[in-house]
């Protein structure tokens, strides 16, 4: 490998590193309980968790209604660098000026992580179309470990430290907690920032003479996402998957930015909520490599039906939680098949499509992955509501809220089971006849 080619895919995996910062801190961690305590001081905890349902939504939307066009263009007009910037710095400013919201001003706040949000999952989508440029296709799949390896670990150890700091306000000179975690909206965008200064330098996008550009690239985007689109409509394996892959995905992503809202809800202490999620961060990583080596040996479908009954019972368990402890290993539950889940489920649908048109198929995927967490938010958030308005207490409305995320888990078990794994099949024979040859 040449040093040329050793930067370029170092510069690459530390974006991961960089923007993992987001998700952890902000997303799944801090972001929640601000919004309900801080930004949304003094309402029911039941119109809190909509409002949060809410913006989680909008987001979600908007990014899937964008994604597999805008894939399409960056491709199209080989732009995907260009589109990766401008979305990961859109991200950075918006959550640098959450630190500057005051107390109680919670449309300010939803708007800004509304568009801190679409910054984090679109960058994502040109991050991931950036992998054949640094990596040759033998070294795919241990490059792409290396950049889920360095989010997590990034992720986490600036998580850890904002924890620190939000536990121990006074050790670093603030007031108090909410100072505390204002600031550390301030380092997860410099430490976003930052890192991403590597992939600028180092990561070179192949001009193709050939690529369109302008609205000349938009218009062959248009056609290539028409097409795409079809020829998955006539695929009933692949349909059947992304149907059920949309389902359960939005449960686990409901899970994940929702799960803080309802300890919270329940009345657990901010930093035990805290100190959960952060174990989780660091379970995640050796549980999914230990799921890759399950998917192995039994095959990526039923491991991934292993996951989804896992999901079940922790979603069935959790609406029954009395402590911060029982939380403690909820949150250890859901560690060990988070990560597993989410790398079964792609390489399981690299086995359904036509490999020598991937990436058009991944677009997709991606857009698929962009539609989660929609649904999942505003069912969550509907029901709690619903619930409450019925007369009962906001705790019963939180469990029966956070209970009917089971549907998603159930509704897409069922379609995979549904979805028929032909070509794996036929992959799996011919590799046990080769071995007894």
């Amino acid at each position: 490998m040449t040093t040329g080619n050793r930067k370029a895919i170092f510069g690459w995996a530390l974006y991961d590193w960089a923007n993992s910062a987001f998700a952890t801190t902000v997303m799944a961690g801090f972001f929640p309980l601000f919004f309900k305590n801080y930004w949304s001081a003094g309402a029911d905890t039941a119109v809190s968790t909509a409002r949060l349902g809410l913006a989680n939504s909008i987001a979600g939307i908007v990014l899937a209604l964008m994604a597999p066009l805008l894939g399409a263009i960056a491709d199209r007009g080989s732009a995907r660098k260009r589109f990766l910037v401008s979305f990961s710095y859109l991200g950075v400013v918006m959550t640098v000026l959450l630190c500057l919201v005051s107390r109680g001003n919670w449309p300010l706040a939803g708007l800004l992580y509304i568009l801190s949000v679409i910054g984090f999952s679109g960058s994502n989508i040109f991050y991931d179309a950036l992998l054949p440029t640094v990596a040759r296709k033998s070294r795919l799949d241990t490059v792409s470990a290396l950049g889920y390896a360095l989010g997590y670990l990034g992720g986490g150890l600036l998580f850890a430290f904002n924890v620190w700091m939000t536990l121990k306000p006074a050790t670093f000179g603030f007031a108090d907690q909410s100072a505390a975690i204002r600031f550390s909206f301030l380092t997860v965008g410099v430490w976003w920032a930052l890192f991403t200064i590597p992939l600028l330098c180092f990561v070179k996008e192949t001009r193709d003479p050939g690529r369109a550009a302008g609205w000349v690239a938009v218009r062959a985007g248009i056609g290539q996402m028409r097409r795409t689109f079809r020829e998955i409509r006539q695929l009933k394996t692949v349909f059947l998957f992304l149907a059920a892959y949309w389902l359960y995905i939005d449960g686990v992503d409901t899970i994940v930015r929702m799960a803080v809202d309802y300890g919270s809800s329940l009345g657990f202490e901010p930093e035990a909520l805290i100190k959960a999620l952060l174990m989780t961060q660091f379970i995640g990583f050796p549980a999914a490599l230990g799921f890759g080596y399950l998917g192995k040996r039994i095959g990526a479908r039923r491991g991934i039906l292993i996951a989804l009954g896992g999901y079940i019972l922790i979603t069935i368990w959790g609406t029954f939680l009395r402590s911060s402890f029982e939380f403690y290993i909820l949150a250890a539950a859901i560690g060990l098949v988070q990560g597993g889940i989410q790398a079964l489920s792609r390489s399981y649908y690299t086995r359904l499509i036509p490999l020598e048109r991937s990436a058009e198929f991944f677009g997709f995927y991606n857009m698929i992955g962009k539609f989660a967490a929609v649904l999942g938010p505003l069912t969550v958030g509907g029901v709690t509501l619903l619930v409450r308005s019925l007369g009962a207490e906001s705790t019963i409305a939180a469990r029966v809220g956070i209970a009917s995320i089971v549907i998603f888990f159930l509704a897409g078990g069922a379609l995979f089971l549904a979805s028929k794994d032909r070509r794996s099949n036929k992959d799996q024979k011919n590799r046990e006849s080769g071995s007894q040859a």
